[in-house]
């Protein structure tokens, strides 16, 4: 009778344990599908993606607070957050090119922008003076 009562609790750990890593595998499916959006410059859909990972993050911290893992559990944890962790750097790294890249559209237009005001009141005065000539000549 003692041993049916030791064996249950093994048995929830090993259900906490396997929803645990169950919970793991999935962000890790997760972050997989985030690099392929990633690679595939689809940035909406990424940013998207994105806030439903941190969702699950915070439910996988949650869930990592409660449950004790055995040594295999804790060898699967190790090897699901190194695989997580690379797609998360090589997603951080587009990220980072496509904010510069951005970035150096924006200073482009802001030249443009700034060029514009510098020249289209002139060039307005050359339309005026160039519609006057042209009047002018008419006239003679």
């Amino acid at each position: 009778m003692r041993e049916a009562g030791m064996a249950a609790p093994e048995a929830v750990r090993d259900i906490s344990q396997q929803t645990l890593l169950d919970a793991y595998e999935k962000l890790l499916v997760r972050v997989n599908d985030m690099h392929e959006l990633a690679d595939a410059e689809q940035w909406a859909e990424l940013i998207e993606q994105r806030s439903n990972y941190v969702m699950l993050v915070e439910e996988l911290r949650e869930l990592d607070a409660h449950v004790m893992l055995d040594a295999a559990g804790k060898q699967r944890k190790t090897e699901l957050i190194e695989h997580i962790l690379e797609h998360d750097v090589e997603i951080r790294r587009r990220l980072v090119a496509r904010r510069d890249e951005l970035g150096r559209l924006i200073g482009v237009t802001q030249r443009q922008r700034d060029l514009h005001r510098a020249y289209a009141p002139q060039q307005g005065a050359y339309s005026a003076f160039d519609v006057d000539a042209s009047q002018n000549k008419g006239a003679s």
